[in-house]
């Protein structure tokens, strides 16, 4: 099975600028997250533990979004300083793959294949390069692709002499890095004309290029109506996380160095932190606090007066178009080891006693540190953690499923 894949994300989106703004394509905000992270998604699943983002275009965009880790999925970077084209840019990337045949997939299209079942027959066919072909019922947007009976490639036709139904390039690729490196291939060159054209297009073929058909779900977001598509049909493809756990100081408020917030004065938003709470709540059924408040329990300030601060940041909150479900506090002193504190789960289990319909696979803990990555992480939660600009330590990343700035870049790609 091959187990690392590169992924062209450098795409510029010109066509969809007016939608996007200043933000590379496959960064595209679609129900809700990055269209990036739906194709990760698949390939996680598919059991692939290596990827090669190959970037340009605003590269920092996607690298601090997803930084070097995605789920089980170790991110490295191949960063195009002048654009290379297709070719250019697999080429580059492939400096960074350490197997002997790698995946390549468009940062811009979801295509559902069986990665399982593309990768035995590249290896049986003891092919160089295979191609995951789809079928559709026409193909003049794209250009055709023909094969014969064993499922080797006979022809490429371009987009002006094809139409009707047929197959065609799916944009998922399985190739052989050695031979890949043989060809002596220029620095910068078009994959698809430069390479797959001359090899398929002639009577003398000195290698064989082999074509697995597939009839799953694609889609290519280059254009405005896919890209308009995509946000009607995602939300029956994916089901969404529907109930939100948010802790309290470092995500919402300013956190007080070796201290507590004692009094409503003492609490300081955090920017940008009421506008994307305004957003959050519009996306989630249920927004929920879970904050660990020890400063109670060892006497430095009342029940009471946390109470307050809560009451006055609800209303906060309120008044500006967003919401908070209910507040979980836990004023144990950490040594007390009690359940409902942090990195236990009890706040959690609270919840769902409040709000039976509370499904914790359906669930995001967004936090600062580590007992909350480890509440969401036993919950059976999927991960946030906010960095506040900060170095991420190694012993979060194993509970981690992303690492955002703050509660406004969290807003901005699971919000719509």
């Amino acid at each position: 099975m091959i187990t690392e894949a590169v992924i062209l994300a450098g795409g510029f989106g010109t066509r969809l600028a007016h939608l996007l703004g200043d933000v590379p394509k496959p960064m595209a905000p679609v129900y809700g997250k990055p269209f990036l992270t739906y194709v990760l998604d698949k390939l996680q699943a598919a059991g692939i533990g290596r990827v090669v983002l190959a970037t340009g275009y605003k590269h920092r965009v996607i690298y601090d979004y997803f930084g070097s880790q995605y789920k089980d999925i170790d991110l490295v970077y191949s960063e195009e300083t002048e654009p290379l084209l297709t070719g250019g840019a697999i080429l580059q990337a492939t400096k960074h793959i350490q197997s002997d045949d790698f995946f390549v997939l468009n940062g811009d299209t979801l295509f559902d294949i069986d990665f399982l079942s593309f990768s035995q027959s590249h290896y049986s066919k003891r092919s160089v390069l295979s191609i995951a072909l789809r079928r559709v019922d026409n193909t003049d947007r794209y250009g055709a692709v023909e094969i014969n009976s064993d499922g080797q490639i006979t022809l490429f036709k371009e987009k002006a002499a094809s139409c009707g139904c047929g197959l065609i390039n799916g944009g998922i690729y399985a190739i052989n890095k050695d031979w890949l490196l043989s060809l002596k291939m220029p620095k910068k060159f078009s994959f698809e004309q430069e390479l797959l054209q001359p090899l398929t297009n002639t009577d003398n073929r000195s290698v064989a290029i082999y074509g697995q058909a597939f009839d799953n779900y694609f889609i290519d977001i280059g254009i405005p109506e896919d890209y308009h598509k995509a946000q009607g049909e995602f939300p029956q493809l994916f089901p969404q996380d529907q109930y939100l756990f948010l802790d309290r100081d470092g995500v919402i408020n300013r956190k007080i160095d070796n201290g507590y917030v004692t009094q409503w004065k003492d609490f300081i938003w955090l920017p940008n932190t009421i506008i994307s709470l305004q957003k959050i709540s519009i996306r989630y059924k249920k927004v929920f606090i879970a904050t660990n408040q020890q400063g109670v329990g060892k006497g430095v300030f009342t029940q009471e007066r946390l109470d307050e601060i809560h009451r006055k940041m609800c209303e906060e909150i309120s008044k500006n178009g967003g919401r908070i479900d209910r507040v979980y506090v836990c004023t144990a002193l950490e040594k007390e080891n009690n359940p409902n504190r942090k990195p236990g789960i009890g706040m959690a289990l609270q919840a769902q006693q409040d709000f039976p319909e509370i499904d914790f696979t359906r669930s995001v803990m967004v936090g600062d540190a580590l007992t909350d990555m480890q509440f969401g992480y036993k919950a059976g939660m999927r991960c946030v953690y906010i960095t506040n600009g900060l170095p991420v330590a190694e012993q979060i990343k194993d509970y981690t499923d992303i690492c955002l700035n703050d509660l406004a870049q969290f807003s901005k790609y699971f919000s719509f």
